[in-house]
């Protein structure tokens, strides 16, 4: 690559490194190789190397270097390469974009003119920007769209930072570059073929300057095994900007949300079940034993009360409570659990509870009541009411809705389908 392009490169990679020690990590990860002008217009990464366009890196400041770079790394990082599944490309480079973008610029990088940011989708992941995008009729960002997929027909792979206005004026150049092999015409005189005096056409790049054609498009392995390659380095350069106390702000909430271990919510649940079961040994004497005073352990077992309550509100479908239930079924019978399901959305539903002993199935009422909204204060009230209070409420739910003010004396975990946290009560993530 031309010289001064490099020293470009890798002084805003050393400078990321020094001051952004958690993107630096990263970026040091991708090779740094120009691509061709006719495929890469700005930068792209496909999770192997960084590409970018000479033309483009040229017209950006020391800091909106820093700034592509790291935005590529990024991308590579969350896995977006991995992540796009049946949705639309262009659309999808889009909310990748807008995803990753808010947070660079608040970790205080300064991004191109041609970034993409728009501040409703602050803290959004791709995942839930791309249905806004679809059913978002702003000219703006249909505008933004149509700009995106009229650039990104070759390219395979998520984010690119290039500025339309920038492509264009790459694009004019290489015109022009391309002409002045052809000559001009002027007065009805045409000058062709001229050539420098190392036998090239004048304003040809030689060919070790052309850059590196478009990439093959990852296969499924390669694409399974660069993402958990990626979940690896993401995890070892958080760790290192931690050390150095240079991990803060939204970057360290993402990073904390990410490598947060995550176990299936079946085993989760499975556990804190088994943590309410009621079998145990004692040492109280029998009171019909004779002869020998010693007084040996024995099992002793008691039925477990447990509540189910189904989030009716309307956001959690009828197949994912039909798989809940079956798990909570299996659970059930090997524990010697009772029970008690209820349904509820801003009230409880009017045929609830519905009352399963340990040897009955556990099967879901023919139909439920609900759609309105969400309060998880009627389930909890109802508990209290009991005359027996539950060893245990496990709540499935998406969490948007109005809790109690205080956390009930008894246990309750929260089966928690999307991002939501909650004030009290162990959350267990669903998806």
């Amino acid at each position: 690559m031309p010289e001064d392009i490099e020293k470009k490169l890798a002084s805003a990679r050393t400078k990321l490194i020094l001051e952004k020690p958690f993107l630096g990590a990263l970026v040091l990860r991708l090779p740094m190789v120009e691509g061709n002008a006719d495929w890469c217009k700005s930068t792209f990464s496909n999770g192997k190397k960084f590409y970018f366009n000479r033309d483009y890196i040229s017209a950006l400041t020391a800091d909106q270097t820093q700034f592509a770079l790291a935005h590529e790394a990024l991308h590579c990082a969350l896995s977006h390469f991995a992540r796009r599944q049946h949705r639309i490309k262009h659309r999808w480079d889009m909310a990748c974009d807008l995803a990753i973008n808010p947070m660079l610029i608040n970790d205080g990088l300064k991004p191109p003119v041609d970034a993409l940011y728009l501040r409703q989708y602050e803290n959004m992941t791709a995942e839930e920007i791309y249905p806004c995008l679809e059913d978002n009729e702003n000219d703006k960002d249909r505008e933004l769209e149509q700009n995106l997929n009229e650039n990104s027909d070759n390219d395979e792979g998520e984010g690119g930072t290039g500025d339309q206005q920038d492509q264009k004026e790459g694009e004019q150049q290489k015109q022009k570059s391309d002409s002045r092999g052809q000559g001009q015409e002027d007065g009805g005189v045409r000058e062709e073929n001229s050539t420098n005096s190392d036998g090239q056409d004048k304003g040809e790049r030689p060919p070790e300057e052309e850059g590196e054609g478009e990439p093959d498009p990852l296969t499924p392995q390669e694409i399974e095994t660069l993402s958990t390659q990626w979940q690896q380095r993401m995890a070892s350069a958080a760790q290192q900007a931690i050390q150095a106390g240079k991990l803060g702000g939204s970057m360290a909430r993402m990073v904390d949300h990410l490598l947060q271990p995550r176990l299936p919510w079946r085993m989760l649940l499975a556990r804190y079940m088994n943590m309410v079961a009621r079998d145990d040994y004692t040492y109280s004497r029998p009171s019909n034993r004779r002869g020998d005073p010693a007084v040996y352990p024995s099992l002793r077992s008691a039925q477990a009360e447990v509540v189910v309550a189904l989030d009716t509100s309307g956001s959690i479908s009828d197949k994912e409570i039909g798989e809940f239930i079956s798990e909570i079924d299996a659970i059930k019978s090997q524990l010697r659990a009772r029970i008690t399901l209820l349904a509820c959305d801003s009230v409880l539903d009017a045929e609830a509870p519905w009352y399963y002993e340990p040897w009955e199935e556990f099967a879901m009422p023919k139909k439920f009541k609900g759609g309105g909204g969400t309060s998880f204060i009627p389930v909890i009230e109802w508990a209290e009411q009991q005359d027996r209070a539950p060893e245990l409420i496990v709540y499935f739910t998406d969490a948007q809705g109005k809790f109690p003010n205080k956390e009930p004396p008894f246990p309750v975990i929260w089966l928690v389908k999307g991002k939501t946290p909650v004030p009290w009560g162990q959350r267990v993530q669903l998806n």
